[in-house]
């Protein structure tokens, strides 16, 4: 069975982390949610979200996924978080599927992973050392990034797609009706 860590940090976009971690786990995925430090984390628009665990308490742990929920104020404690940039870079040189949306997609530029590589983000925020595009969700290698609250289904179909089977994130598009 394959495994996701998602990451959140004070001031996550709410939607984002909850479909991520609904979608993964309706397919079968083992998701543990993770906070920055010990406690439940407040997000943007003020909906506090119980975590699994923290950060440090998995440091050791092997995740076939690390995903990055955005949010204005969560990426940015994310991108200033050297445990997060170190995640990230260990996962994508390992050939681990690294996945970030709306914000988050910079914490992966500011860590080195989107060099070279296709991506997309929340309008306004730069990615300068990827190929910028437009589009809902981008995958170029094992990297994933997709755009907004907007494109959170979609973002965590092909996390599904990645993780479990094209077939399984076809069968949960038409039961989610997306």
């Amino acid at each position: 069975m394959a495994s996701a860590l998602v990451l959140l940090a004070e001031g996550f976009e709410e939607i984002e982390a909850v479909t991520i971690v609904d979608v993964l786990r309706r397919a079968g995925v083992t998701v543990t949610v993770a906070g920055l430090a010990p406690g439940p984390v407040r997000g943007a628009h003020d909906i506090v979200v119980a975590s699994d665990t923290t950060l440090d308490a998995v440091a050791g742990e092997s995740f076939d996924a690390v995903v990055l929920p955005g949010g204005g104020p969560g990426t940015q404690r994310l991108r200033e978080d050297s445990r997060v940039l170190e995640l990230a870079r260990r996962s994508a040189s390992a050939g681990k599927l690294v996945a970030a949306i709306c914000a988050a997609p910079t914490v992966l530029d500011a860590a080195g992973v989107l060099r070279d590589k296709t991506a997309t983000s929340y309008p306004g925020c730069p990615l300068p050392s990827a190929r910028f595009v437009e589009e809902r969700v981008v995958e170029d290698g094992n990297v994933v990034t997709s755009r907004g609250p907007g494109t959170a289904i979609d973002f965590a179909l092909a996390l599904v797609a990645r993780l479990v089977s094209s077939e399984a994130a076809a069968e949960h598009r038409k039961r989610l009706l997306a």
